[in-house]
């Protein structure tokens, strides 16, 4: 992917309050639209066990025509992936467990989809959990059923409880040019509505233009989206400073193949001097826990 920060444009660098009265009427969301289909989203979570021992954690859930399912990897190596279809008539698993052994460690999969309920989306919202145990230590949890699978687990065989976070969520929408989605950018935070929307800004000339907004309160407006397809601003919420990122070069010029992309990101402390893409990881707090999202949006614009 090109760098965001090698080509910007009159919206770098600004900071942006949400609560600001300028926007508090405006939103992105039209009554005309359909918001865009959300098809895959993709968790990648850090587990802490006691010994201090890291382990990423990579979480697919997808959605299409022939196949519903999730797919779990360890570390940077698909080929330690265990996949689940959740809704072929054949092979469906929709409840069990499987383990498998993975940098000297035997990680077990629990997982109960028998109730999930799901909305639009590939993700469940409810009615279910998967969660996972590494050697004697119970890891990542997921799901509003899983305290009790989870206490029972506590009382045989796990008698540690790993510290997990959630690093990385990537959503993959395909359809119309509006795209919504629900994110918390830190544990003690609320949960915000970021919606998306590209649409022509001029009737007679149709330049698109490109509006973001969170809890329905317009945060960037960019103005001729054709000439301003790379850009960043930064957003303040929820006491954080929030790079927000975009890149829509391919939906203009490599439309058969290419997607947008959209990234939001917390930042450490309060520098405004420098990109979050140009920060040295040594030099991060290890206590502090960063959060990022990112939207991949295939549109073709017309």
């Amino acid at each position: 992917m090109i760098n965001f920060a090698s080509c910007l444009t009159e919206y770098a660098v600004q900071v942006t309050e949400t609560s600001c009265s300028a926007y508090s009427n405006s939103s992105c969301i039209s009554t005309n639209l359909t918001p865009s289909i959300q098809n895959a989203v993709t968790c990648i979570y850090r587990i802490v066990l006691s010994t201090q021992k890291q382990i990423l954690v990579t979480l697919t859930w997808c959605k299409n025509s022939l196949f519903q399912g999730l797919n779990v990897f360890f570390g940077i190596d698909p080929s330690s992936s265990i996949k689940l279809n959740t809704n072929s008539r054949l092979f469906r698993r929709l409840k069990g467990s499987k383990s498998i052994e993975f940098d000297s460690c035997k990680i077990e999969l629990f997982w109960d989809l028998s109730t999930a309920r799901y909305l639009t989306g590939p993700e469940p919202v409810d009615g279910y959990y998967v969660f996972i145990t590494v050697d004697s230590e119970l890891g990542l949890i997921l799901g509003d059923k899983v305290e009790e699978a989870t206490r029972k687990k506590m009382k045989t065989s796990c008698n540690k409880m790993a510290k997990f976070s959630l690093i990385t969520r990537q959503e993959h929408y395909s359809g119309n040019t509006l795209y919504s989605t629900k994110v918390r950018f830190c544990e003690t935070g609320s949960s915000h509505e970021i919606s998306i929307r590209c649409s022509g800004e001029d009737e007679r000339f149709k330049y698109p233009a490109l509006s973001v907004s969170i809890d329905k309160k317009m945060v960037t407006h960019v103005k001729r989206l054709q000439w301003n397809f790379r850009g960043n601003q930064t957003i303040f919420l929820d006491g954080l400073l929030i790079d927000l990122m975009w890149d829509v070069h391919d939906w203009f010029y490599n439309p058969g193949s290419g997607c947008g992309v959209f990234m939001f990101r917390t930042r450490t402390g309060f520098d405004n001097s420098r990109l979050w893409l140009e920060e040295k990881m040594a030099h991060k707090d290890e206590d502090k826990v960063e959060f990022s999202l990112m939207i991949y949006a295939c549109k073709k614009i017309i």
